[in-house]
């Protein structure tokens, strides 16, 4: 099985067909409340990075629905300061990357980003939401799934190695304040292209 069929069926078919709850866009305003945690208890700091990934779709209705995203993000950028790019990695994966130093803003944004594809009738194609945090020189990632309605953490380490540890003590200190997936063969590892982002 291939990256690509990997990410399909942990964040896509299978995840669905699994599902405990509806996903819901409201759920990301958890992480405006479980910032201050991350910093206050684990001192991760937000790196101002937040990122929607979704699948794409060859359609007129889907182009006009992109559209109305990232014309009210250019509008956001000038009246919030919060700023938008729109990338597709290599996987052929479509991203709306997020940057803003007030990481309610972030949440605003890409809480905002999801709930018009859903309005439009595009809620299938919602793969993840990532937020990111920094601590000593390490970067761990809140994940949403939209097929399962929970959160995750995911700290890479390199070499496509992840820091199990820190991922379970994020998840014993934020479970109660977010909606934590409680079956850890969904914390499905989105791997950055070398030092990057998972977003490239």
């Amino acid at each position: 099985m291939g990256v690509f069929d990997s990410i399909r069926q942990v964040l896509g078919l299978s995840a669905e067909a699994d599902a405990s709850r509806d996903a819901d866009p409201e759920d990301l305003f958890g992480m405006s409340t479980a910032y201050l945690t991350m910093e206050a208890d684990l001192d991760f700091a937000p790196t101002g990075d937040a990122a929607l990934c979704f699948a794409n779709v060859d359609s007129t209705a889907f182009s006009r629905a992109r559209d109305e995203v990232e014309a009210i993000l250019e509008l956001g950028e000038e009246e919030a300061g919060t700023t938008a790019d729109f990338v597709e990695d290599s996987h052929g994966y479509h991203w709306v990357v997020l940057h803003d130093s007030d990481f309610e803003s972030l949440v605003t944004s890409v809480h905002f980003a999801a709930d018009t594809l859903v309005e439009a009738g595009f809620g299938s194609r919602l793969l993840a939401a990532l937020f990111a945090f920094d601590r000593d020189e390490k970067t761990a990632y809140w994940v949403y799934s939209f097929r399962r309605g929970a959160f995750y953490p995911f700290i890479p380490t390199g070499n496509h190695e992840r820091d199990q540890k820190v991922e379970f003590k994020l998840e014993s200190v934020l479970d109660g304040e977010l909606e934590v997936e409680d079956d850890t063969a969904y914390w499905y590892p989105m791997w950055p292209e070398g030092d990057a982002h998972p977003w490239g």
